[in-house]
């Protein structure tokens, strides 16, 4: 009978020392700045439509959000995605208000 208990207490303790594999990678961070890179190349064609000051101001923009990917990056990285995704729609809603307001896009 006390081999028996013995053997379950080594059995019980071999389970607490054995290490536990570390968790699989997350890919939100990498779908992250993948799509950060596909608007990289929206923002800076943009110089095609837009004057200087507006290019500057989406590239000033696409940074501002490319250093919010870099800080959440570890601590929140299902939130890359959807900063990625404003970055886009910004790129969009301020083309579309240039060609609205602005005339951008009109040519020479």
């Amino acid at each position: 009978m006390a081999r028996r208990r013995n053997a379950a207490r080594e059995a019980r303790r071999a389970a607490r020392r054995t290490p536990r594999p570390p968790d699989a990678p997350s890919p939100w961070p990498f779908v992250g700045m993948g799509l950060m890179a596909a608007s990289l190349f929206l923002h800076g064609a943009s110089v095609l439509v837009a004057p200087w000051w507006g290019v500057v101001l989406l590239l000033a923009l696409w940074v501002v959000a490319f250093v919010v990917c870099v800080r959440w990056w570890t601590p929140h990285p299902r939130r890359l995605p959807a900063v990625a995704a404003v970055s886009v729609l910004g790129w969009f809603l301020v083309l579309l208000a240039g060609a609205v307001l602005g005339g951008w896009g009109q040519g020479a």
